[in-house]
């Protein structure tokens, strides 16, 4: 099984070289990945500069490609012009912080998947949970692995992607999977303002805690209360609920 694996970390984060060990378990693995740092870019692409490829290595090794663009851009690049081979599986991990509620519309990691699922890939966002310990990455890629090999055996609708989110606690205490959906509410955020050395303001957002209230049922739930949360999502954005209410306005534009 030929498997694409990327990221918004960037390709020298711990997440993606865990990641990417526990997925040549599955197949052979081929990492695309931003040359720096892309969390928050979300689904953008680029334009305006031409994208430049550079093999990477770590200790004499070939780790992978690393582009100087989005994770997006990375996804594109290697399913058009790097990989001379379809690939089964894209895995976009492992990002370190959880992409649940809102922030999976801002998440690099989350849309390098939707990406994927576009280009018709089934494909997988892992997720780890920051809290107060440090983060368990290697422990984090084992789990991912026991869960894509069980999805890998079932057949996911061409556009849907699974966005899954791992509690940062140990593999034992870990109480099972929930099927979840997205928490949809308010996250609490605020910018803190300061003045720089020219007496120049500037804003810097440090309010990005979890919402007051919680969900049940939700990705945000599940995984405060010690689960893995899978969610299926998929890119159409349409509210086809209110659809309907927007068709019957009177939309004069004589």
């Amino acid at each position: 099984m030929k498997i694409i694996v990327t990221n918004d970390d960037g390709i020298y984060s711990p997440g993606i070289l865990e990641l990417k060990k526990a997925m040549e378990s599955l197949g052979s693995v081929t990492v695309v990945a931003p040359d720096v740092q892309k969390s928050g870019v979300g689904h953008s692409i680029t334009f305006s500069h031409p994208l430049r490829v550079r093999d990477v290595y770590a200790n004499g090794d070939l780790i992978g490609y690393g582009i100087d663009g989005s994770p997006a851009d990375c996804v594109k690049l290697a399913v058009r012009e790097i990989l001379k081979e379809r690939s089964q599986l894209l895995v976009s991990g492992i990002n370190i912080g959880a992409n649940v509620g809102i922030n999976v519309l801002y998440s690099g990691t989350v849309a390098a998947a939707i990406e994927g699922a576009l280009l018709g890939i089934p494909s997988v966002a892992i997720s780890l949970e920051i809290s107060e310990s440090t983060p368990d990455v290697k422990g984090a890629a084992e789990t991912a692995k026991d869960i894509i090999a069980l999805i890998m055996k079932k057949e996911l609708p061409r556009g849907t992607l699974l966005n899954v989110n791992i509690p940062n606690i140990s593999k034992d205490k870990i109480k099972g999977v929930k099927i979840t959906k997205q928490f949809s509410g308010d996250f609490d955020e605020h910018y803190e303002k300061r003045t720089d050395p020219r007496g120049i303001a500037y804003y810097w957002l440090s309010g990005t805690g979890w919402p007051k209230v919680d969900v049940i049922g939700t990705d945000m739930h599940a995984l405060k209360d010690g689960y893995i949360s899978i969610t299926p999502l998929r890119y159409n954005l349409t509210d086809n609920s209110f659809l309907t209410e927007v068709e019957s306005w009177e939309w004069n534009t004589k």
